[in-house]
């Protein structure tokens, strides 16, 4: 009866943050910012003990996920609405190329070492940092880079 307990625990808890990510989570995996991956991380700590101990147990793991769950929200809106919050806590983009000059200080405070910058450049067909006007790493991790304009007989235009 035991194991049959843990089970209905473990389902319960499952349902139960199922519901409450989908709630919480708008936006992508590759879009998760610091303060989404710390409640996914928190929520399962949180629950961990519910799965498996007594009857108490799964209600306590309900209440401390709940509390969790409200709190991003609370956190969430704070951040939408406070440009300073914001940048407290998610950071901000940083500029990593500018008209073809890397940035070195900067992929050192990102921790990006040249050759991923460079792979990164590649993936968007840019042989080297001379053809970025701007490369940013992006909240979300990704790297946006925008070419130069080209002149002359292999310029690409606009329209």
């Amino acid at each position: 009866m035991h194991y049959l307990s843990i089970a209905l625990h473990t389902l319960a808890i499952y349902a139960f943050l199922i519901l409450g990510l989908r709630f919480i989570a708008h936006r992508q995996l590759t879009q998760l910012t610091v303060v989404d991956i710390v409640i996914i991380l928190v929520l399962g700590s949180a629950v961990e003990t519910s799965m498996i101990a007594g009857d108490t147990a799964l209600s306590a793991g309900l209440v401390s996920a709940s509390t969790l769950i409200a709190a991003d929200c609370v956190i969430t809106r704070a951040i939408l609405h406070n440009r300073r919050l914001r940048k407290l806590l998610l950071g901000g983009p940083l500029l990593l190329v500018h008209n073809g000059q890397v940035l070195e200080y900067n992929l050192r405070r990102a921790g990006i070492a040249l050759d991923e910058l460079m792979e990164a450049l590649r993936e968007r067909e840019m042989a080297s940092p001379e053809e970025v006007r701007f490369a940013v790493l992006e909240l979300d991790g990704s790297i946006t880079a925008v070419p130069k304009i080209r002149k002359g007989p292999d310029a690409v235009s606009d329209g």
